[in-house]
C-alpha cells in the first residue's frame, strides 16, 4: 500500500515515516509539508492513503481534504496533536470524506499500525483477515437505528437536528470512529441538535428523545431484554464497532416499531444488517448516491434490496417522522 504524509512538523513526518516503514508491503508515496502541496501531489500521484495533519500553514488539512476528495479522492486519516481539542475541524474533514482520525503517534505507538491495517482491509489492499424478563411491544418506544462511516458526522447532524427535543423515538447510532474520539464526537453533536446525545454504556436501556452512540472498539449489540451491551465477537470484522453486528442483533431481539437507516460510507458494513431489519418487518432507508460522500455502504444495501426507501440525506428525518407517526 502506498501511503502519503501531509504534515508541516518535521518530527511528526519522521515518526510517521518510520511507522510506515515497519509495515510489510507499505511504502511512503510522497511527503507534503502543507495542504496546498498535498492537493497538488495527490492530483499528480494519488496514493492509497494519506495521513493528513489537521493544522498546517498555507492550507489546513480540512480544506486540503475537501479539495482532494472532490478532485482525486483516496482514503484519508486525519492526524493531529489532539483530536478532542480540534474536534470541530476533525468532524468537518470527516464530513468531506476523511475516513478516521488519530492523535499524532509517538515512537513505539502501535495505534496507527492497527488503523492502517484496518483501512488496508477496507480498501482491498490486504489479504489478511482477522431466562430473561418478558417485555411487550406496547411498552417499548419506537426505535431508530443508524449506521454511518465516511461522511457520517455531517449526515448524522443533518438528520438529527430535524428531530424535535420531545421526539418520541429512541435513537442509536453506530459511526465508524475510534473509541478515543467518541467523547469529542458526542460533545460536537450535542452542540448541533436539540436531543441529548450520550455514549451507550453496557446495560443501557432505550429512552425516547435520547441519542445513544456506540462508544468502544467492541461491537455494540442489543440483548434479548432490550438493553445494550458490547461484545468482542466476531473478531474478523474490519470495523469495530460494526453496523452489521448491531443491526442484526436488533433485528433478532427488538419487538417494537422501528426504522433502520444506512448512511454514507466506504465498504459494505451495514448492508446485510439492514436487509435483516427489513426481513424482520422494519422500515429501512438508505442514503442516496447524490448526497453520499462515499456511495459504498448504501449502494450495497440497495443492490441487496435491503432498503424500502432510498432518500437524500435531508429527506431522511421527515421520512422517519412520517413512518413513526
Amino acid at each position: 500500500m502506498r501511503i502519503a504524509i501531509a504534515n508541516d512538523m518535521f518530527m511528526a513526518v519522521e515518526v510517521l515515516r518510520r511507522i510506515i516503514a515497519k509495515i510489510p508491503d507499505c511504502k511512503v508515496a510522497w511527503i507534503a509539508y502543507n495542504g496546498a502541496e498535498a492537493v497538488s501531489k495527490c492530483a499528480a500521484d494519488t496514493p492509497d492513503l494519506i495521513l493528513m495533519d489537521v493544522l498546517m500553514s498555507s492550507m489546513d488539512g480540512v480544506e486540503a481534504t475537501r479539495r482532494i476528495m472532490s478532485q482525486s479522492p483516496c482514503a484519508i486519516v486525519m492526524v493531529t496533536a489532539s483530536v478532542n481539542r480540534y474536534a470541530a475541524q476533525v468532524f468537518e474533514a470527516m464530513g468531506y470524506g476523511a475516513l478516521d482520525a488519530i492523535n499524532t503517534p509517538a515512537f513505539g505507538d502501535d495505534g496507527l499500525l492497527i488503523k492502517i491495517a484496518t483501512i488496508a482491509r477496507l480498501i482491498g489492499k490486504s489479504s489478511h483477515r482477522r431466562s430473561l424478563p418478558v417485555h411487550h411491544s406496547k411498552s417499548l418506544p419506537p426505535l431508530i437505528v443508524m449506521g454511518s462511516s465516511t461522511g457520517g458526522p455531517q449526515a448524522l447532524r443533518t438528520i438529527l437536528c430535524q428531530f424535535p427535543q420531545d421526539f418520541p423515538a429512541a435513537v442509536v447510532v453506530v459511526q465508524h470512529i475510534d473509541a478515543q474520539f467518541i467523547e469529542g464526537f458526542a460533545t460536537w453533536l450535542n452542540e448541533q441538535i436539540s436531543m441529548p446525545v450520550q455514549i451507550a454504556i453496557a446495560g443501557a436501556s432505550l429512552q425516547p428523545a435520547k441519542v445513544l452512540l456506540a462508544g468502544t472498539n467492541l461491537h455494540l449489540v442489543m440483548r434479548p431484554d432490550f438493553t445494550l451491551d458490547y461484545d468482542k465477537e466476531p473478531l474478523d470484522f474490519s470495523y469495530r464497532p460494526s453496523v452489521d453486528v448491531f443491526f442484526k442483533s436488533v433485528a433478532k431481539n427488538w419487538t417494537g416499531k422501528g426504522v433502520g437507516v444506512l448512511l454514507t460510507g466506504m465498504g459494505r458494513d451495514g448492508a446485510q444488517g439492514l436487509k435483516r431489519l427489513r426481513e424482520a418487518g422494519w422500515h429501512t432507508i438508505a442514503q442516496d448516491r447524490k448526497t453520499c460522500v462515499v456511495y459504498g455502504m448504501p449502494k450495497v444495501a440497495v443492490e441487496l434490496k435491503a432498503a424500502v426507501q432510498v432518500l437524500p440525506v435531508e429527506a431522511i428525518a421527515p421520512a422517519c417522522i412520517k413512518f413513526l407517526s
